[in-house]
């Protein structure tokens, strides 16, 4: 690791100088700066004040765009620089006046580090096929729907059946199509947009991408070195491997997860500032409503919600949790994550979130029990009905509940639990004990 400090605070972003810090590669490596960095009114919840975008070049040529949406911060940024050649190089670090929020105030960078990973480091081989993103037209501009951060995982069977050696997943601000945000909370328990973008078959050097439509397509664009290089191309923030040459790009840096048994919203736990970052940018497109009624397309405060993880088998089935909640006179009121709409039940399976309002000033630790409601599946098009009492659920686990304080970051409710229970698919509550 070879890592600078800095104290360079730039007053307002009309008169902000270019940083530029030097760095020394030993052996050809795929090198990770990260930036600290906080911007002095930024915002993401404000019109105007949402982010300073800083333009990152390396030994003079463009490299990628790096959005503040963190806040004051200072807080960390983590971005590819990819491969580099043994010897000194430079990163340069400006404002981008023009993409940059006009109020968002002083830039602060207190720290660049480089850590520099060369082809006998374990994590060379992943991240040298980390994806490089280019912005769909008009997020930049309305500062919505950014990419926030860039898992991978190994050894991962894809969503057509694929065995991928590895699998690399964005997690963006929120998605702008698709589903509305009413509906993700009661079914995937966030709002942000978490998207499997590439995966690297076993044996190959050029894998898919998942493109419009949720299609998985083979990879034919361009790379930068051995990263391939794909736009953002959908309101629902699939990708393609073409685009207009004048968008910028993203490149965080992806880091390794294993996920196996838990949820891939996990990821959010283990980096709980994206919950701030996306229900700010809820409140700045006005999704949030104190009012909102199910099938509105909005929602009341985040900081409302209980969200549930369980993980099980589902077959031909759908599912809503009922969230628990102890009333002052000792009795339980129970909150359905459907809302009493059925395009609001989980129809998944493997690990899973949903998601309820509670009443204003519920506390997690008044979330004392869950209950699971089963339905046989909806027909598919051009098929019958199922039958009554068709399908199966069986609920192995539940990971967590929790609820977002007033910053935004989960508090658990200690409700959690292992076993064996089927749940027949009658839509009557069963109380998980």
């Amino acid at each position: 690791m070879f890592a600078l400090l800095t104290a360079l605070l730039l007053q307002s972003p009309g008169a902000a100088a270019p940083l530029t810090r030097g760095f020394v590669v030993k052996a050809p490596s795929e090198v990770i700066a990260t930036i600290t960095a906080g911007c002095a009114q930024c915002d993401w919840g404000a019109d105007n004040r949402e982010a300073l975008l800083l333009e990152l070049r390396v030994d003079g040529a463009y490299s990628q765009h790096l959005a503040l949406v963190r806040g004051k911060g200072p807080a960390a940024y983590p971005v590819m620089l990819g491969r580099l050649t043994p010897g000194t190089h430079s990163l340069t670090i400006a404002i981008d006046r023009a993409r940059s929020a006009p109020d968002a105030g002083a830039l602060t960078v207190t720290d660049v580090a480089f850590t520099s990973y060369d082809r006998h480091a374990p994590e060379f081989d992943w991240l040298q096929f980390a994806p490089r993103l280019r912005a769909r037209p008009g997020t930049v501009e309305k500062f919505s729907d950014f990419p926030l951060v860039m898992y991978a995982e190994r050894n991962i069977r894809g969503e057509t059946g694929q065995q991928y050696r590895y699998q690399y997943t964005v997690i963006f601000t929120n998605e702008d199509g698709g589903t509305p945000t009413d509906r993700l909370m009661a079914t995937w328990g966030r709002t942000t947009d978490i998207e499997f973008v590439y995966g690297l078959p076993e044996g190959r050097d050029v894998g898919e991408i998942q493109a419009e439509g949720h299609k998985w397509i083979a990879f034919a664009g361009p790379k930068v070195g051995t990263h391939p290089v794909l736009w953002v191309a959908t309101l629902n923030n699939m990708v393609a491997d073409h685009g207009p040459d004048e968008a910028i790009t993203f490149a965080p840096a992806p880091f390794m997860i294993d996920l196996t048994g838990t949820s891939r919203e996990h990821v959010m736990d283990v980096q709980p500032w994206m919950y701030a970052a996306t229900s700010k940018e809820m409140h700045r497109e006005g999704r949030i409503d104190p009012a909102a009624e199910a099938g509105s397309g909005k929602i009341p405060d985040p900081r409302r919600y209980a969200t549930a993880e369980a993980c099980g088998d589902v077959a031909d089935a759908t599912l809503a949790f009922d969230i628990g909640v102890r009333r002052p006179d000792g009795a339980v009121a129970w909150f359905p994550t459907d809302r009493g709409d059925s395009r609001f039940r989980i129809a998944r399976g493997g690990c899973f979130r949903g998601g309820a309002p509670l009443p204003e000033g519920t506390s997690p630790a008044q979330v004392v029990g869950l209950r699971v409601r089963a339905y046989p599946r909806p027909a598919r098009e051009g098929e019958p009905a199922p039958a009554p009492g068709s399908g199966s659920v069986t609920i192995k686990s539940v990971n967590v509940i929790f609820m977002l304080n007033d910053s935004y970051v989960p508090a658990k409710s200690p409700f959690t639990w292992k076993g064996s229970l089927p749940v027949k698919t009658d839509g009557a509550p069963v109380e998980i004990k």
